[in-house]
């Protein structure tokens, strides 16, 4: 598919409420409206049954992309011109596989702590679905979506370590219990794969997914 350019004044929309990932792409030359849709994580999950690890976040990141979309079309945002939408809707969603078991955000000090007592010394795979939405004259012309996997080496730090960063506040809010571009990167011996995608949103897989809706990237660099 050949590239549409992507006309001045067209809206770029991250639907994620994360700080890192808004930091990734305005870094990258992005700077895109923030729209959080509200959903259920769980509800979908569980009715997602068995479905692979790679299906799930994937699936995530396509719900949000549905409801920010949604928002958008029917005038549920004044920022948004429904009637003359066109542009592209970003969505993601991480969760971390660890032993054959995906977790979140823990939300609470002692579900942090003991994901990390898991994690410590393991390696595991941050798994970050994402979605793209190209939206032209007020509908939806193409959605794709896709995940991109990442393995994470774990430090085998001691309790204290695991409480004393618990304490900071910083891995109750992230995917996984940890961060690469914050304090949890000391706790980390490496990665391999994409840093972008550990950090929240993955470049190059952002990059193919805009290419298959007939955008490319560097049309949305500022």
């Amino acid at each position: 598919m050949g590239s549409t350019p992507v006309v001045r004044g067209s809206t770029i929309v991250l639907g994620s409420a994360s700080p890192a990932r808004l930091r990734v792409l305005r870094d990258a030359g992005l700077d895109p409206q923030v729209l959080v849709a509200d959903l259920d994580e769980d509800a979908i999950i569980a009715e997602m049954g068995d479905a692979s690890p790679s299906d799930v976040v994937t699936r995530l990141a396509s719900a949000k992309g549905e409801a920010i979309v949604s928002t958008i079309l029917t005038g549920g945002d004044p920022a948004f011109d429904a009637a003359r939408a066109d542009g592209v809707v970003l969505t993601c969603d991480s969760m971390l596989l660890l032993a054959g078991e995906l977790s979140g955000k823990p939300h609470s000090s002692d579900v942090a702590v003991a994901q990390w007592a898991r994690m410590r010394g393991n390696t595991g795979d941050l798994m970050t679905g994402h979605c793209v939405t190209r939206l032209r004259d007020g509908a939806v012309e193409t959605v794709v979506a896709d995940h991109k996997s990442t393995q994470i080496h774990f430090s085998d730090v001691s309790d204290d370590q695991i409480a004393r960063y618990v304490a900071t506040g910083e891995p109750l809010k992230v995917a996984g219990a940890f961060t690469l571009d914050g304090l949890g990167g000391w706790l980390l011996d490496g990665i391999t794969g994409d840093p972008s995608s550990v950090i929240g949103i993955s470049l190059p897989l952002t990059r193919q997914l805009l290419s298959q809706v007939g955008v490319d990237v560097t049309d949305l660099w500022q």
